[in-house]
């Protein structure tokens, strides 16, 4: 089991958009699977790679109730999102001890290259869509509070600037 350090906020990183994978290699796979042990040792619904210093769009989630069930997705890109909305309370391992809910689209369809490295769609739903979309969200240098208004955001960093004692 290898876990990976998170890259503190405002880490430049972080707000930059990750590089699209070429092809899923051994070492693509090796990656995945720090990201798993890391997401699982959170524990945490998802993990993208910029969360910990990969510059490649690459994502990990897992929402199963027993775990041991982690889509691994390359270039992942929303093909389609439902127009019903589903809130959920949010957070990072990147800007820890705060969170906040939002609404994001209940079911996603999403187009990526699978563990095999062959391109692959599926549907997303519940948790499950919440997470993914908060990973894109990750490897195009967004976090999840840019879906909040500008006070409660600064209000958020700010909470979270004063529980880690800057």
């Amino acid at each position: 089991m290898t876990t990976r350090a998170f890259l503190p906020w405002p880490d430049p990183r972080l707000r930059a958009a990750a590089d699209p994978v070429a092809a899923v290699t051994d070492d693509i796979r090796a990656i995945w699977d720090d990201m798993i042990d890391t997401m699982d040792a959170m524990p945490g619904y998802g993990l993208a790679g910029p969360q910990i210093g990969v510059m490649q769009r690459l994502a990990v989630v897992d929402c199963s109730d027993a775990r041991g069930q982690a889509v691994r997705l390359a270039n992942p890109e929303i093909l389609h999102a439902s127009a019903q909305l589903r809130t959920h309370e949010e957070a990072s391992p990147n800007l820890p001890g705060v969170s906040a809910a939002f609404d994001r689209p209940r079911a996603v369809t999403v187009r990526f290259l699978n563990a095999d490295g062959a391109v692959e769609e599926r549907d997303f739903v519940g948790l499950w869509a919440t997470s993914v979309q908060h990973q894109i969200d990750h490897l195009n240098g967004r976090m999840y509070f840019d879906h909040l208004s500008r006070l409660k955001r600064d209000r958020l960093i700010k909470r979270a600037a004063k529980l880690r004692g800057a």
